[in-house]
């Protein structure tokens, strides 16, 4: 087996542990942290380590069956080899730029799938770290992005809804097609 094979094979096993397209859970609000405890800091733990063997650049708690509002990421700017995954909790948008960006997304939970969407160019998020203290990330072009996709998934909103019409289509008749 090549290092490419273990590589995939590893991308696979964990992309299998992850909440997939369909599932409700997926669609359901995710709920207030209040306990900044030694479970919450397992479980971004654990969702750092598969975000990581899934090839994600974020992962969050409903993609892992969990409602609390809660995801892990690293950005497309941080370098993986040095920047262990972060994780922010009660995270919302406290400014978005008026400028926008579209690009392609794709999703650990949507395999197969990437659609254009559009979204702000730079954003300011305010949460909290997992010890319960304030955070603030300050993030444009891509790492904006992440954070944004990430965000949308604890308010029960996937890449699909911010699509356009015709590739929203597009994309879940392909899904449906690959299911059958």
């Amino acid at each position: 087996m090549t290092a490419d094979d273990r590589r995939r094979a590893r991308v696979a096993a964990a992309r299998a542990r992850l909440t997939q397209w369909g599932d409700p859970i997926l669609r359901t609000p995710t709920v207030e942290v209040t306990a900044f405890d030694d479970e919450l800091r397992a479980l971004a733990r654990r969702m750092g380590e598969l975000m990581d063997h899934a090839d994600g650049a974020g992962l969050a708690a409903p993609q892992v069956a969990s409602v609390q509002r809660l995801f892990v990421f690293r950005l497309p700017s941080e370098d993986p080899a040095t920047r262990a995954p972060r994780a922010v909790v009660n995270p919302r948008i406290a400014w978005a730029s008026p400028e926008r960006q579209r690009g392609p997304e794709g999703c650990l939970s949507i395999p197969v799938v990437a659609v254009e969407v559009e979204r702000a160019q730079a954003v300011t998020l305010e949460g909290r770290a997992l010890d319960g203290s304030p955070l603030t990330l300050a993030a444009e072009g891509p790492d904006a992005v992440v954070l944004q996709h990430e965000l949308d998934h604890l308010d029960g909103i996937l890449m699909l809804d911010r699509a356009d019409r015709d590739e929203r289509r597009r994309a879940i008749r392909l899904l449906r097609e690959l299911s059958a």
